[in-house]
């Protein structure tokens, strides 16, 4: 409410003054709190931690990621005898394209499917050789070249008709001959395999997107592990767990866009002016007491020409 609220009526129109009790919005531009950071004092210790973290836009969670498989050439569709002369084809439904090496190969229904059943997965790591250098005084680790653990495993949710098993089965079949026991040519068995770190971003409404990736080159299924059972384990689901064999891995990140940024921290607002025309402009410089009267001249203005009586002040002269 207002200190001190008048008004008097002066022909067609009512002129009303009062003395407002709060003035924070005369002067919003210089309003000093909009100069304020958002957030904790980022000069103090917490203040700088909190201010970390924002600028990464929160921490990276080992629940939200995905992993993709990319399949050699020696991998193809192919029929299965299921006895009294029925066949039936794995892998037929193609669902999208992928390049390995420059060659086209195919993603298939389960090979999709493995990114909602992997249960788990680990992101390589990667070692500098080093070698002990002393010439005088404590000694020195010079690098001589860089190493790889070669090997992941990857642990997989399994149906009832174990076809997430079967898909590395078949790759393994891309190595040898189960008839001869003949090995193939090495580039007919080495696919790769993609894992990717997931973040919810604001701008996809907090949906998961790609914040990390690594490829991992000329990987193949090394060992199909055991599966236990058990009848005791009725509510459990049943795991695959494959040991995968690899060469080398590189960050998708840095390897194909060469750098990237992370997060913009905490910013200050903007205020945006609103275009009021000429005689919005005029009134604006008016003292506080009295915009509110002008306003409400050039209100009963507009619904009182012809125009604005009409269309009721929707439409009027310029300049109001």
């Amino acid at each position: 409410m207002a200190i001190l609220r008048g008004g008097r009526r002066i022909g067609p129109f009512d002129i009303r003054l009062g003395l407002p009790r709060d003035r924070s919005l005369d002067d919003v531009e210089g309003d000093p709190r909009l100069k304020r950071t958002q957030g904790g004092n980022p000069e103090s210790t917490i203040g700088r931690v909190m201010g970390a973290i924002a600028q990464g836009e929160g921490f990276a969670k080992p629940n939200r990621f995905l992993v993709d498989f990319v399949l050699p050439r020696g991998v193809n569709a192919e029929s299965v005898d299921l006895g009294d002369g029925e066949q039936e084809i794995l892998f037929e439904e193609e669902v999208a394209n992928s390049t390995l090496n420059g060659q086209m190969q195919v993603n298939t229904e389960i090979q999709r499917g493995l990114r909602a059943f992997c249960e788990s997965v680990e992101m390589p790591g990667r070692n500098l050789n080093t070698t002990d250098f002393r010439t005088y005084g404590p000694k020195r680790e010079i690098v001589y070249g860089h190493s790889y653990s070669g090997e992941v495993t990857l642990t997989f949710y399994s149906d009832k008709f174990l076809r997430q098993r079967t898909f590395f089965e078949m790759w393994q079949r891309a190595a040898f001959d189960e008839g001869t026991n003949n090995v193939h040519f090495y580039d007919e068995y080495v696919g790769a395999i993609r894992v990717y770190q997931l973040g919810a971003f604001a701008e996809n409404n907090d949906r998961d997107r790609i914040s990390y990736g690594v490829h991992l080159y000329e990987c193949f299924p090394k060992a199909i592990n055991a599966m236990n059972y058990s009848q005791g384990a009725n509510d459990e689901i049943q795991k695959v767990s494959v040991t995968f064999a690899f060469r080398n891995w590189s960050n998708l990140t840095l390897g194909q866009v060469s750098n990237f940024t992370v997060g913009g921290g905490f910013k200050k607002p903007s205020v945006v002016q609103q275009d009021r025309g000429l005689i919005g402009n005029i009134i604006s410089k008016l003292p506080p007491e009295l915009r509110r009267a002008g306003r409400d001249a050039v209100n009963v203005i507009k619904q009182r020409v012809p125009i604005g009586a009409v269309t009721g002040g929707r439409v009027f002269p310029p300049f109001l």
